[in-house]
């Protein structure tokens, strides 16, 4: 993942800003006690994590499910799969698997959320075959996609399906920057039960907004391939556990690196910490070789 890379992490403020004051109030308003994480790397493809996979191993799917409890589903976003491809990749994994498939990007990128319900049904009916397996969906808009455009969105969330879990991933800095926009965004989400996605990234601070806006917390982290991505990962534990007292229900943790092949490293150190923490039982991914390093 080469979003928000820089040359020099070691010169990057990593500490995680102040929560919004409206994640509290979020977060306060629940009343469950039953709490589950979901921690995932991006992608299971064996090239990109190199040393991940024991020799020999024919299915990389059968086996990741083997050392995980999700998958961020990018493949997605690329091409939208039909009802077979998403029974037969259901049917690979446990049933405490869960799938987060992104939007494609015919629906974010090319179309901008312009005509998009031939496309989006079509991705709709295809992912309601993870069923009970789905975690939740999410749309990444482009980094130019602005708050000008705030209608489109608008009519995406009021008509996008009840039944489907969905989180969207704004980039553009003008959504964070300016209260008023910030403010609308989150009454619109929080309204329609929509997660609002934050990123972890060296270059991209601004998208690190701390605003829950419902009781699932969607992260998706990007390690520099530098030492402090340890350091990094702890205080995000620090900050879920404090989610976690305050009301949180869910956590969707997905590990992305700018060189991927060592992101179950890193999801290993995170989920040995939550363990530790939130007393849970997250199983530990083992890489099968020594070779990959952070950096």
């Amino acid at each position: 993942m080469q979003f928000g890379q820089v040359e020099n992490p070691g010169e990057i403020d990593f500490s995680l800003p102040a929560d919004a004051k409206e994640t509290a109030k979020v977060l306060k308003t629940n009343k469950e006690n039953d709490f589950k994480a979901y921690v995932g790397c991006a992608k299971w493809n064996k090239t990109d994590l190199k040393g991940f996979y024991p020799r020999g191993t024919k299915d990389e799917l059968v086996y990741y499910a083997t050392q995980f409890n999700s998958i961020e589903l990018n493949a997605t976003f690329y091409s939208i799969p039909n009802r077979q491809q998403v029974i037969t990749w259901k049917e690979k994994t446990p049933e405490n698997f869960r799938f987060f498939p992104k939007i494609s990007n015919t629906v974010s990128h090319f179309r901008r959320l312009n005509n998009v319900k031939e496309p989006l049904t079509q991705f709709c009916d295809a992912i309601s075959n993870f069923e009970e397996k789905l975690g939740m969906v999410f749309l990444q808009l482009h980094d130019n996609f602005k708050p000008k455009d705030f209608d489109r969105l608008k009519t995406l969330v009021e008509e996008f399906p009840k039944a489907i879990p969905l989180g969207i991933e704004l980039r553009n800095e003008e959504w964070f920057t300016d209260k008023k926009v910030a403010d609308d965004i989150f009454e619109l989400f929080n309204k329609h039960h929509i997660a609002n996605i934050l990123v972890d990234t060296a270059g991209r601070r601004d998208m690190l907004h701390m605003k829950l806006t419902t009781s699932q917390a969607f992260i998706r982290y990007v390690g520099a391939n530098h030492e402090s991505d340890y350091a990094r990962l702890d205080d995000w534990v620090n900050r879920i556990a404090k989610w976690k007292k305050e009301g949180l229900q869910e956590l969707y943790f997905f590990v992305h690196q700018n060189v991927e092949k060592a992101s179950p490293l890193l999801s290993a150190h995170f989920i040995e910490k939550l363990n530790k923490a939130l007393g849970l039982d997250l199983k530990v991914p083992r890489m099968a070789t020594d070779e990959p390093t952070l950096f």
